[in-house]
């Protein structure tokens, strides 16, 4: 399996985290101080898992919109970069916000109430302050994934087939926004992600196409890697298992993959091929 190549930051630098929930907030984290970097969180109530008090250096508990108490969390702590790790409902981004006198600089810059453009206003407000909103695979270098099958089973020539198909699919509906997975099963296109998200996508792959589809799951081509970056873990995999998926495909140098020798050891077991791919679909 040939290893990707994420740029890298110098070590003993402290980082902030903006812990949403999930374990990709964990899994930064605990990579990150491998990499020998200071981590400083900031964590949203309700939605961050609390065992990320035990991975950090300091963590600060905060209601969503609280900007102007997280950037004080960060210049206290002579953080100038931070990055976004795991998910908030959009529920809560649109209905349970509690916005401080920081989070009112939002309105002016949003030209739109989606959450791309959300996100890109919340970092423009914390980039006023001086912290600058990164890219996270730089500091979790060993969770960006690689070229390549991670486990023992490689696609055959009927499912590499649908992968270059999936691949296209795919690009397709993440440039228009619609979502980041497509499912397909025999040169035929089974499912597409809209809001429902992954893995109801791909459950419903399962129910239309039945056991064999192959998942193609890509961040847009002109996806901001500040946000959204398409995580694969233990959850997706468990969704393509029950489904008897063929594959479960993601692109390489662009896809965070939490737990891989967890998610592995799954795929072998079920037999189900397990892929980090180039652009166009090969490896």
């Amino acid at each position: 399996m040939k290893a990707a190549s994420p740029r890298q930051v110098e070590s003993t630098k402290s980082v902030g985290l903006i812990a949403g929930s999930g374990v990709f907030p964990l899994r930064f984290a605990a990579s990150a101080k491998r990499q020998g970097h200071r981590v400083v969180a900031v964590a949203h109530r309700g939605d961050t898992d609390p065992s990320i008090e035990s991975l950090c250096d300091e963590v600060k508990w905060v209601h969503l919109g609280q900007l102007g108490k997280m950037v004080k969390t960060f210049q206290a702590a002579g953080v100038t970069e931070a990055a976004m790790a795991g998910g908030v409902a959009k529920t809560k981004l649109f209905g349970g916000i509690r916005p401080d006198l920081t989070a009112l600089k939002l309105a002016p810059r949003l030209k739109s109430f989606d959450n791309d453009s959300l996100l890109k206003a919340i970092a423009g407000v914390f980039e006023d302050e001086g912290v600058k909103i990164v890219d996270p695979a730089p500091y979790c270098p060993d969770l960006v994934a690689k070229l390549g099958p991670y486990g023992k089973r490689k696609p055959d020539a009927k499912v590499q087939a649908d992968i270059v198909l999936g691949m296209k699919v795919s690009n397709a509906i993440s440039r228009a926004e619609i979502g980041q997975t497509a499912c397909v099963k025999g040169g035929t296109i089974v499912a597409v992600e809209a809001m429902e998200g992954t893995d109801r996508c791909i459950r419903r792959a399962g129910e239309v196409g039945g056991k064999g589809v192959v998942v193609v799951k890509i961040a847009m081509p002109e996806q901001d890697m500040r946000f959204d970056a398409p995580c694969i873990g233990p959850g997706t995999v468990q969704t393509c298992i029950e489904i008897g998926a063929a594959a479960l495909v993601f692109e390489a140098d662009r896809a965070i993959v939490l737990d891989a020798e967890e998610i592995t050891a799954m795929a072998d077991a079920a037999k189900l091929s397990l892929v980090g791919v180039r652009a166009d679909g090969t490896y």
